[in-house]
């Protein structure tokens, strides 16, 4: 998850938490505002009917058009001792003067008068517009919520892009930055002394990477050119040796060990020397290239080779492929995977080929069981050793993909170890 989406989450559910709660308080506090000034009416409202009645005045009429009702009864001492001197509480009351029942706020109270006897009387003031009140009370509140909320979030989201605008452009320099290809220069200029350092480090290590880069291609190329001469003096003597008749058969047998191992050495050498001058950019003369003209040649070419190991080959086009590359780099990018399918194959298996005017798939039978798609790619990668392997054929046709943009790509299905190579949109 990205840095802005985690801190906004964050802070989108604490401020949703923090908001909802103050939501809540503020509404209960003005709703208990509310119910003390209905109290207070009834309190004023009660005090009128017991000062009336203590007084022998004539008590207020029950229907006087303000649907307020109030009824008084006498009762027992004991009554009055079991009872609290005064009871609020919310209920249902019937309206005369509607012939509805509504909510009302009711006070109940007992009063003694000069007879010492003993009144209950209750008091009832409608409460619809208190709840009317409370419903437009609640929607505004829900309504301020909301409205702040998004406020806050979209205040919080416009101050933190701006405030971490540099490091999103540091993280896109970096994204686009290639070791050994022409990069843009970082250009980044904030007055956060933290985002300046962590650009001035970016950039450190970015030509560190490239001076180390440069030296390993260096040493690769050179080591893999300066030892081109000896492999071949030595494979040169050894050949020369082998034709000594006084070599006994363990001697021979040394002998061609050694020279098979010289060979595989020098297919290492030479594909290290090729890797390097791919990677300097030594190839960089282009034309269009007829893939299908060029498998149909090379096939044709390890037929014998195929047949010595009894596999079958077929080539499928359902189109003509054209790629627009250096051609040397096209017979290697080829080749490699022609070779990678037979030697990784078994015998009496097959290579099947498909050709589409946007691709060519080589599926070639082998190991029961899928590769690891994620390191078949790396430079000396083999999996289960194959003799004639070097573990840098399928490493040389992805960094050739690589430097000319093209896509290579490997799937098992149906018992098939499938290479695809797609051409870019400007090759297609």
């Amino acid at each position: 998850m990205k840095l802005f989406y985690r801190v906004i989450g964050r802070l989108s559910v604490a401020l949703i938490v923090i908001l909802a709660i103050w939501a809540g308080l503020f509404y209960f506090a003005l709703m208990d505002e509310v119910n003390d000034e209905v109290d207070d009416a009834l309190e004023d409202y009660s005090e009128v009917i017991i000062t009336r009645h203590l007084a022998g005045e004539k008590l207020p009429s029950h229907n006087n058009g303000s649907n307020n009702q109030y009824f008084l009864r006498e009762v027992t001492k004991e009554y009055a001792g079991s009872c609290d001197d005064i009871i609020y509480k919310d209920s249902m009351v019937y309206i005369p003067e509607k012939d509805e029942t509504e909510p009302a706020r009711i006070l109940t109270t007992i009063f003694k008068d000069d007879g010492e006897k003993f009144f209950e009387l209750t008091v009832a003031i409608p409460s619809i517009e208190k709840e009317d009140l409370k419903d437009a009370m609640a929607g505004w509140i829900i309504f301020l919520y909301i409205a702040l909320l998004l406020t806050i979030i979209v205040i919080n989201v416009w101050v933190f892009y701006r405030n971490m605008r540099p490091l999103y452009v540091l993280l896109h320099w970096l994204d686009k930055y290639r070791i050994g290809k022409v990069n843009e220069p970082l250009q980044n200029n904030t007055r956060v002394s933290e985002f300046r350092k962590l650009n001035e480090a970016a950039v450190r290590y970015a030509e560190r990477s490239e001076q180390m880069f440069e030296q390993q291609k260096q040493f690769i190329g050179n080591a893999s050119h300066e030892m081109q001469t000896p492999l071949a003096i030595c494979r040169n003597r050894l050949e020369m040796l082998m034709e000594d008749e006084n070599l006994s058969e363990s001697q021979l047998e040394e002998l061609m060990k050694t020279h098979q191992t010289l060979e595989h050495i020098t297919k290492l050498n030479k594909s290290l020397l090729l890797l390097s001058k791919i990677e300097n950019g030594q190839f960089t003369d282009t034309t269009q290239v007829e893939v299908n003209k060029l498998l149909r040649q090379y096939l044709e070419d390890y037929k014998e080779v195929y047949q010595y190991r009894e596999i079958i080959t077929s080539i499928e086009e359902e189109g003509v492929f054209y790629l627009t590359i250096n051609e040397t780099l096209a017979v290697v990018l080829l080749t490699n995977l022609l070779k990678n399918a037979f030697v990784h194959n078994m015998d009496g298996g097959h290579i099947r080929i498909v050709i589409t005017p946007h691709s060519v798939m080589f599926c070639n039978t082998g190991a029961a069981q899928p590769l690891d798609a994620q390191r078949i790619f790396e430079r000396f990668y083999q999996g289960k050793k194959k003799e004639g392997s070097t573990g840098l054929g399928l490493a040389i046709a992805d960094t050739i993909c690589k430097m000319q943009a093209l896509r290579l790509c490997y799937e098992y299905k149906s018992g098939e170890h499938c290479f695809t190579l797609y051409a870019s949109t400007h090759n297609q």
